[in-house]
């Protein structure tokens, strides 16, 4: 039957989903290796929030843990994830400071790239995609769905097609929001395999909906060849399908999965350990919810946009405001509700809600972000807006056509006269990133610790023990470990 591969997320955004992304580099030490062992495709590392947290919060080198992952894997590639032209924030980055990206991704080891666009705009994609297989790393990008009137299966196929025609070694379907269902999975897979021919076709889905364990499982059956999992103490919830109970579930439809899982169970076990160490939550399953496919926000955000409610004193308000961030999306033509949109739709909603409280109009205020973004200088938008909306929100500026990324000025030059010398491209490019602040902050937190206690396992809890007793024969030793 059909082969079934798997790529591992639970070192990246299992743990950014569950764990407000703050999996230390001394927690991976003794689950890597194990993750290395299965039998994965790859395992997904740094990129999107990681990179960010880690630089921010954990003040670790997202460079430094590069390489040390590195060296503790032997065998199985390590993923590299982007935004694009925008890398690891919101913000678009000059096309010199993607290129020298790709270089620092091979230089400290990272052989596999996938990278999406938040909006689907391929030209977004062109220079990211292109500088990194120029450079040997396996490059796949993603479609990012979205379910609204214009985000069809045609659409889909067309922009799959586009990507093809750039050059990529596979297509990965990235549903953030675990929008997808039976039916459509049904309906878009086969549009997108027919667009993009034997080039492999991943899906990398969240449980939001519930639906994802299921839905993950049927894309195989219409044509997916490689899924994205996580170990099941970091699965359900936000998170993604529990790499364990998807793999019976596709060897007892006799699809053939390679993968061992019993380093699976082994990891499953390490992190529950540290998560009830670090007083940390772990997942499970979530209750279908049809408001959610309303206003698509993740849960990790709603979480979020409870606690800031409570400054505003519109903590009770919350589903009024996410019925509003339907309707925004749809006035604004259907932006994906992904960072950077996601945050920019919640945000006009309450101030939408806040203009409505005190008898003004919905989009009386209007973030500097959003005018951007209906002016296209974040790239193609999918769907049809109201001229007279778009009017009164831009204040009659004239539309952006070009690629966003051609507009930004090369910045690499300027940053070495500016705020070098730099001790390397890598420290270069964390000054790109972030301002002196937090890039000296991070600096002067020094190497990353890799020491983190080990689980004791019950082998380990027996040499302890024996070690205890006055007197210990190996041959009771060894009958007692058999």
């Amino acid at each position: 039957m059909k082969p079934v591969r798997l790529i591992d997320v639970t070192l990246r955004d299992a743990h950014q989903c569950l764990w407000a992304t703050r999996m230390t580099t001394a927690m991976m030490k003794d689950i890597v290796p194990r993750l290395d062992r299965a039998g994965f495709e790859a395992i997904d590392l740094v990129g999107g929030a990681v990179f960010d947290v880690c630089v921010r919060y954990l003040r670790e080198d997202p460079w430094e843990r590069m390489r040390i992952l590195n060296s503790w894997v032997e065998k199985t590639p390590l993923i590299i994830h982007t935004r694009g032209q925008s890398l690891f924030t919101f913000e678009f980055f000059a096309d010199d400071v993607v290129e020298l990206a790709a270089e620092r991704f091979a230089a400290n080891g990272m052989r596999y790239h996938t990278v999406y666009d938040a909006l689907n705009d391929i030209r977004n994609l062109e220079i990211p995609i292109r500088a990194a297989r120029k450079l040997g790393i396996y490059t796949v990008p993603g479609l990012v769905y979205s379910l609204s009137p214009v985000h069809s299966d045609a659409y889909y196929a067309r922009k799959a097609r586009e990507l093809v025609r750039i050059g990529v070694d596979g297509i990965f379907i990235k549903d953030p929001s675990g929008l997808l269902t039976p039916e459509r999975i049904a309906t878009l897979v086969p549009a997108i395999r027919a667009a993009i021919g034997e080039l492999p076709l991943q899906l990398h889905t969240h449980c939001l909906s519930g639906l994802a364990p299921y839905v993950a499982l049927q894309s195989v059956r219409y044509g997916v060849d490689v899924v994205h999992t996580a170990t099941s103490t970091l699965a359900n919830g936000a998170s993604h399908p529990p790499t364990e109970l998807f793999v019976r579930n596709c060897r007892r439809r006799d699809y053939t999965v390679d993968l061992d899982l019993g380093p699976i169970e082994e990891v499953a076990e390490r992190l529950a350990y540290i998560a009830e160490r670090e007083d940390k939550p772990t997942g499970s399953p979530l209750e279908y919810d049809e408001f959610h496919f309303h206003h698509q926000v993740a849960g990790g955000m709603i979480s979020n946009l409870r606690f800031q409610l409570e400054g505003l004193g519109l903590e009770n308000r919350i589903d009024e405001i996410l019925e509003e961030a339907g309707r925004v999306r749809a006035d604004l033509g259907y932006p994906i509700v992904v960072s950077p949109f996601a945050q920019y739709i919640v945000t006009q909603s309450v101030l939408n809600v806040m203009a409505m409280d005190q008898g003004r109009e919905r989009f009386s205020t209007v973030p500097d972000e959003v005018r951007l973004y209906l002016r296209g200088g974040y790239g193609e938008i999918a769907g049809e807006i109201d001229a007279n909306l778009y009017d009164r929100i831009t204040r009659g500026a004239a539309p952006i056509t070009e690629r966003p990324g051609a507009l930004v000025e090369p910045a690499l030059e300027a940053l070495r006269k500016n705020r070098g010398p730099f001790a390397s491209d890598d420290d270069l490019l964390l000054a790109a990133f972030y301002d002196e602040t937090q890039y000296g902050a991070l600096k002067a937190a020094g190497p990353i610790s890799t020491e983190y206690p080990l689980m004791e396992t019950p082998l380990l809890t027996l040499v302890k023990e024996l070690a205890q007793r006055p007197s210990v024969k190996t041959f009771h030793f060894i009958q007692n470990t058999s």
